[in-house]
C-alpha cells in the first residue's frame, strides 16, 4: 500500500482522486494495525489461560462443584463463551466508534450497539446451551459412538438454524422488505424468471442504520432461500448495477455453492470428531498440558486449541475454493446480464465506497482472501467479454463454469 496506494490502476482512472487514494491507504493501514493488536491480544490471552495454569484452576473449580455431567459441562462452556464475549467488547467498541467513525462508515449509536450486543449474547447463550446439553447427553447415552451421534446432531441443528434464521434471528437485528421501486422490481422479476427463482425472495435490508458499507448476500436453504440487498447498495447504484449484483448472488444459488461448502465442512467435521473421540480416551492431553483433574470438558477445550493449529494449512485451501466459487458467480453474472460494463462499474463503486485495498500482496491473498482482489475480478470479466465478442456467442446462463 505504501508503494502503490497513491496511484490509481488503469481500471480506476477518472474515478479515484489523490485524496480518496490516501484515505483508502490510511484506512487499510489502520485496520491492519488494529488487526495485529487484536490478534496479539487474543493469542496472548489464550496462551496465558492454557499454559499459565488458569485453565487447570478453572477446570478444578468446575469439578469441585460436583454437578451432574450435563450441568457441569453447560456451566464450563457457557462461562468460557461469556468471558470471551466480554473480552471482545473493547475491541468492538474501538473498531465501531473509532475506526469506522473516523472514515465515515459508522451510523450506529451506542444504544443500538448495546442492544445488538445484548441480543447477540442472549441468542448465542441459548444456541450454545442447546448444542452443549444435546451433545453431552449423546456422549453419556452412547459412550462408544458419541462422535457419530454428535456429528449427526450438529448437522441437523445447523440445517435447522439455516431454516429458522431468516424468519427468527435475522429480523431481530434488521428489517427486511420487498424492493419497492416498481421499475426495478420488474427488471428483477425478468432476471429471476430466467433461472426459475421467485422474485419475492429478493429483499431489501435496512443496513444503513448501522453502517454505510454496501453489500449483498445469499442466505437460507430450501424454501427459506433469499437474496438480500443492502439499502445502501440499492440507493448507491443504478438499476443495471443492482441487477449485476443480483446476478452474482444468483450464480451462487445456481451453482449450489452453499450446499457444496456444507458437504465439505461436514466431512472435515466428522473426521475431527472421530479424532477427538480417540484422543479423549487416554490421559495424553492431561499430561501434555499439566491438567490435574480429568474431565471431558477440559479435554475438548485442549483439542479445540490444538485443532486450530492443525487446521491452519486447511484455511488457505478453503479460501481458494471460495475464491473459485466467486469467479464462477462472476461468470454467471456476465452470462445472465451480458453487461460487463455494469459488472465492472459495481466492482469500482464497491471498492470506492468500502475503501477496499486495490493492491493486496499475492501471498496475503492466497492465505486470507475469501474473494479474488477487485482488480483481478474486473480483468476476469473483461476477458470474458473479449472472448464473447471474439466467438460471437454468449455464455449459457446456468451452465457457465
Amino acid at each position: 500500500m505504501k508503494k502503490k496506494g497513491g496511484v490509481a490502476p488503469p481500471e480506476f482512472e477518472g474515478t479515484l482522486d489523490a485524496a480518496l487514494l490516501a484515505k483508502t491507504r490510511d484506512y487499510e493501514a489502520e485496520k491492519t494495525r488494529f488487526g495485529f493488536i487484536m490478534s496479539l491480544f487474543g493469542n496472548l490471552a489464550t496462551i496465558v489461560f492454557i499454559f499459565g495454569g488458569l485453565l487447570d484452576i478453572y477446570n478444578s473449580w468446575i469439578a469441585s462443584l460436583r454437578l451432574p455431567f450435563i450441568a457441569g459441562g453447560w456451566l464450563f462452556f457457557i462461562v468460557l463463551a461469556c468471558a470471551s464475549e466480554v473480552l471482545s467488547v473493547p475491541f468492538s467498541l474501538y473498531h465501531t466508534f473509532r475506526i469506522e467513525n473516523a472514515y465515515g462508515f459508522n451510523t450506529m449509536t451506542p444504544r443500538l450497539w448495546a442492544a445488538d450486543f445484548t441480543k447477540s449474547l442472549l441468542i448465542s447463550a441459548v444456541l450454545l446451551s442447546l448444542v452443549v446439553c444435546g451433545g453431552l447427553w449423546l456422549v453419556r447415552w452412547s459412550p462408544g459412538y458419541w462422535w457419530l451421534l454428535v456429528w449427526s446432531f450438529l448437522l441437523a441443528f445447523s440445517i435447522f438454524i439455516m431454516y429458522v434464521s431468516p424468519y427468527v434471528i435475522e429480523p431481530l437485528f434488521n428489517k427486511f422488505t420487498p424492493v419497492e421501486d416498481e421499475s426495478l422490481r420488474e427488471k428483477i422479476e425478468r432476471l429471476t424468471r430466467k433461472v426459475g427463482i421467485h422474485a419475492g425472495r429478493v429483499l431489501r435490508m435496512d443496513a444503513s442504520k448501522r453502517s454505510k458499507h454496501t453489500n449483498a448476500y445469499f442466505t437460507g436453504v430450501g424454501k427459506t432461500k433469499r437474496i438480500v440487498l443492502y439499502d445502501t447498495l440499492i440507493e448507491g447504484m443504478n438499476h443495471e448495477e443492482i441487477l449485476a449484483v443480483l446476478a452474482h448472488e444468483i450464480g451462487h444459488w445456481k451453482k449450489r455453492h452453499l450446499f457444496k461448502s456444507i458437504v465439505l465442512l461436514e466431512v472435515v467435521s466428522l473426521i475431527a470428531l472421530y479424532a477427538a473421540y480417540r484422543l479423549v480416551q487416554g490421559d495424553i492431553l492431561l499430561s501434555l498440558f499439566l491438567i490435574g483433574r480429568d474431565t471431558l470438558f477440559v479435554k475438548l477445550v485442549l483439542l479445540a486449541f490444538l485443532g486450530g493449529i492443525v487446521s491452519m494449512p486447511l484455511k488457505p485451501l478453503m479460501n481458494s475454493l471460495v475464491r473459485r466459487h466467486e469467479r464462477q458467480a462472476d461468470r454467471i453474472a456476465y452470462a445472465l446480464t451480458g453487461d460487463a460494463d455494469s459488472i465492472v462499474s459495481v466492482f469500482v463503486k464497491l471498492s470506492k465506497e468500502n475503501l477496499s485495498n486495490l493492491y493486496p500482496h499475492p501471498l496475503y491473498v492466497s492465505l486470507y482472501y475469501s474473494h479474488p482482489p477487485i482488480l483481478e475480478r474486473i480483468r476476469y470479466v473483461r476477458d470474458l467479454e473479449k472472448k464473447d465478442k471474439k466467438s460471437g456467442t454468449q455464455l449459457p446462463p446456468c451452465t457457465a463454469q
